[in-house]
């Protein structure tokens, strides 16, 4: 099968990388290795695209562009990652009905907010027309589903669980024993936290998690803080960890993600609020390396963890909860052992990204069957 593959909102390669980023580039591995011929459609950006004349212009242009290189050899469909208010697909829905294929979106958002307001109601219009041009739309987010049904017949809908490649977190004891001692743990709880430090409710989050462990070194948990990531916010958070919990955090900056594995193995619990995340694969890494984790339930967190099976989740209105699911876990070595083995058994079950996404190529392969007949 050949498959067109684009991404409006940031394409493949980008410098600042993402949850979105990451499951963009996966998908696009799937089906490559699965035996497909999929090649990029085009870069072009549509973030905010809309408010600027000159950006409409070229957009018109990169269409022609695309469909006259596609043409020769036209693909069987179109898939396009990630559209929505922000990054409307412009792009797909012409160039798919100029070369007479399937026009198929994986993670489509419709948000009925975002028209309340003249800033993004362009968005939102562009958006609910390019999702009503989809012949399919995925979505890996239960609350995006019921929001998509409302506008997109059942038949033209599907939910794919988010996932991950499994092997690539697996839990290992000799990196945990090796990262330890390089530590020099003794007899602390290892917490771990990750996330990119840039503005807004990332560092928000980190800060949180900074607090809830300063509160419970604070009664007299013995523990240290590992924090993943890196970011315009980072000094601000190491002043934070400095003055609240010293010597206690460990600032490993951004590792990369074939690497996390070893960091996940060596902590005890992790914990990261995920406000207003819309869903957070570090859940699902951490699960998969038989960490039980704490999360907020109001966002994402709640599409990866099962509660009290393999992680404790407390509402945002109670905010001392977050901390004392923390403690539970510090507590209760036995709870946190059983959490984790859950986790672990949950997203290689769930969440395998290597079983979920091909339902996707199986949907895929019947829409160009159909387009044919």
């Amino acid at each position: 099968m050949k498959i067109a593959y684009y991404m409006p909102f940031k394409p493949m390669g980008h410098q600042n990388p993402s949850g979105d980023l990451i499951i963009g580039t996966e998908i696009f591995e799937h089906l490559q290795d699965q035996g497909n011929a999929i090649e990029l459609a085009s870069k072009l950006r549509c973030r905010w695209i809309y408010y600027n004349p000159l950006n409409l212009v070229r957009l018109s242009i990169e269409g022609r562009k695309v469909v006259k290189n596609l043409q020769p050899t036209a693909p069987d469909i179109w898939l396009t990652y990630h559209s929505y208010y922000k990054a409307p697909d412009l792009l797909g829905p012409h160039c798919s009905s100029k070369l007479n294929i399937p026009y198929v979106i994986f993670q489509g958002i419709y948000s009925t907010k975002r028209r309340k307001k003249l800033t993004t109601l362009p968005g939102f219009l562009l958006n609910r027309d390019t999702l009503l041009k989809a012949d399919h739309v995925f979505t890996n987010k239960r609350r995006d589903l019921k929001n998509l049904s409302r506008i997109i017949p059942t038949e033209k809908l599907t939910y794919i669980a988010p996932g991950i490649h499994p092997e690539d977190f697996t839990f290992s004891p000799a990196e945990r024993k090796k990262i330890r001692q390089r530590w020099a743990v003794q007899d602390e709880i290892i917490i771990m936290t990750t996330a990119m430090m840039r503005r807004g409710v990332k560092t928000e989050g980190l800060a949180k998690v900074i607090q809830s462990c300063a509160r419970l070194h604070g009664k007299g948990f013995r523990l240290k803080l590992i924090i993943a990531g890196d970011g315009e916010c980072r000094k601000q958070l190491k002043k934070q960890a400095d003055r609240l919990l010293p010597s206690q955090v460990i600032f490993l900056g951004k590792i990369p993600r074939k690497e996390l594995y070893q960091y996940y193995s060596s902590a005890d619990i992790f914990a990261f609020p995920g406000i207003q995340e819309s869903l957070g694969m570090v859940y699902l890494e951490a699960q998969s390396c038989r960490l039980p984790t704490v999360a907020l339930a109001d966002w994402g967190a709640k599409e990866a963890i099962i509660q009290g099976q393999t992680g404790l989740l407390s509402s945002a209105s109670e905010p001392d909860r977050f901390t004392e699911n923390i403690k539970t876990l510090i507590e209760d070595q036995k709870l946190r052992l059983t959490l984790g083995k859950n986790g672990e058994k949950h997203i290689r079950t769930n969440h395998n990204l290597n079983t979920n996404y091909d339902m996707l190529l199986d949907k895929l392969k019947e829409l160009c069957n159909e387009k044919r007949l």
